[in-house]
């Protein structure tokens, strides 16, 4: 890994224009720490650094930069140069790239992708977004069942060096059709004239080109597999996923639940690589909702405009409502997102989510109101009135929490990603409805 020093001294050689110590610096280098050093130039120099990188490290290298430095090298390169690239990254990391890129940069790159690339990316970018088949690989390592382990062995040594990964092998008919799952340690392990088929375990777990990519994602984590074959409608195999598809994936699934937990659209740029406008367009639809969704706050308390006078001491609570309202429903629906995106949480468990926290907002709103009545009390407020903002308060935190269940649990049904109705939704709705409770239960209990 590249430290302070030798970044400095990298760029050092970048001023001075010393090709020869940079290509010797670069080769001890890991790609990953080469593109971030590639990230942080000027694109003249970006370019004239990624020119001095050996074929082998190249697409490597590539992979690992940010998309706009991508774009700037792809267009500045020459044909030949994007042949040797993209014949040499792996598919679904060309893919991933292109459909990034505006639409004639990508007809160049595929005018001028090997025949054989130019008909995997074709392939790939024909599936769905978010869809397996938009993040498989097609460099796996399959075999006949017929072989021997000896003739297995001697394959995977043969065309395993540019595999995605070599130690599961998945075994195939002639039709292609998946028949079962093999590791390198059972053939390594076995007598060299065991027949595959024998040593193979039948039935391997696969996902459809079509499927939610989060779904096989959450597959691969669950049963601790390194990969997961991808089947087409006929059964046939056509790629695999493999675990670090998986944590891409899987980390931007929470980036977009974060971003929607914060009323924002979801950005699939950087933060500082995003304009001000997007920002700005990301941000001020939902502000607007809140707003709007505020407006109602403001009306609900405009109804009992006659309590608030006949007891001023009302007004004051209003925030602790708001406030304790809105971070106990948070809470709960922060809790069971997180359960449904790990699979923890299902429809059949709805019933014991909601027994579970009426329990839990007693045992948590009880003595908060307990504690809140004495403060009154002591503090000069009149029994009744304390009563009724200690009774409130309990409401409160039990309609909170059982709405945190209610709207997650809804919107997975509704087919809507449940972070939608996550904390500010369910902060703006518990402020309307604690309001109404609270001046309810004051009309009804002080007769204001």
């Amino acid at each position: 890994m590249t430290n302070r020093i030798t970044e400095a001294h990298l760029g050092l050689l970048v001023g001075q224009r010393n090709y020869r110590a940079l290509r010797a610096a670069l080769a001890t280098m890991n790609a990953v720490d080469i593109a971030a050093f590639i990230n942080a130039l000027p694109a003249e120099e970006g370019l004239i650094l990624f020119r001095l990188l050996q074929k082998t490290v190249a697409a490597d290298v590539f992979s690992e930069l940010d998309y706009e430095i991508q774009r700037r090298l792809a267009e500045a390169i020459h044909d030949r140069e994007i042949t040797a690239l993209f014949d040499a990254l792996a598919i679904d990391d060309a893919v991933d790239m292109l459909e990034e890129m505006p639409a004639p940069l990508v007809k160049r790159i595929l005018q001028n992708a090997s025949s054989d690339t130019r008909a995997l990316l074709n392939q790939y970018l024909r599936f769905p977004e978010d869809s397996v088949g938009s993040v498989m690989t097609a460099e796996f390592t399959d075999l006949r069942p017929d072989m021997t382990a000896a003739e297995a062995v001697t394959h995977i040594r043969s065309f395993g060096q540019d595999k995605e990964t070599i130690y599961n092998c998945y075994v195939v008919d002639a039709q292609r059709l998946l028949l079962g799952v093999i590791t390198v340690r059972a053939l390594l392990t076995a007598r060299a004239d065991a027949r595959v088929e024998g040593l193979m375990e039948p039935g391997v777990m696969s996902v459809h080109t079509t499927d939610d990519s989060e779904k096989a994602a959450r597959m691969l984590s669950r049963y601790s597999f390194i990969s997961l074959p991808v089947v087409d409608d006929e059964q046939r195999l056509v790629g695999i996923i493999t675990i670090d598809d998986a944590a891409n994936v899987l980390q931007e699934e929470a980036t977009e639940d974060l971003e929607r937990m914060a009323a924002m659209a979801p950005s699939d740029k950087p933060y500082l690589k995003t304009g001000i406008m997007t920002l700005a367009k990301n941000r001020v639809l939902w502000l607007l909702v809140l707003m709007l969704s505020g407006i109602v706050s403001e009306l609900v308390v405009g109804r009992f405009e006659v309590a608030i006078s006949a007891v001023p001491l009302l007004v004051a609570f209003i925030p602790m409502l708001s406030d304790m309202g809105g971070d106990a429903g948070s809470q709960v629906s922060t809790l069971v997102i997180r359960g449904m995106a790990l699979d923890e949480v299902d429809s059949r468990s709805t019933p014991r989510l909601f027994g579970k926290e009426v329990l839990v907002s007693l045992l948590v709103g009880l003595p908060l109101a307990l504690l809140n009545f004495g403060r009154i009390v002591v503090t000069g407020g009149e029994p009744l009135v304390a009563l009724t903002i200690s009774v409130a308060l309990v409401c409160t935190i039990l309609m909170a929490n059982t709405l945190g269940v209610l709207f997650p649990v809804l919107a997975r049904r509704l087919k809507v990603d449940p972070a939608l109705m996550a904390t500010p939704m369910i902060a703006t709705i518990v402020d309307i409805l604690s309001m109404l409770i609270y001046f309810s239960l004051a009309r009804a209990l002080l007769g204001v």
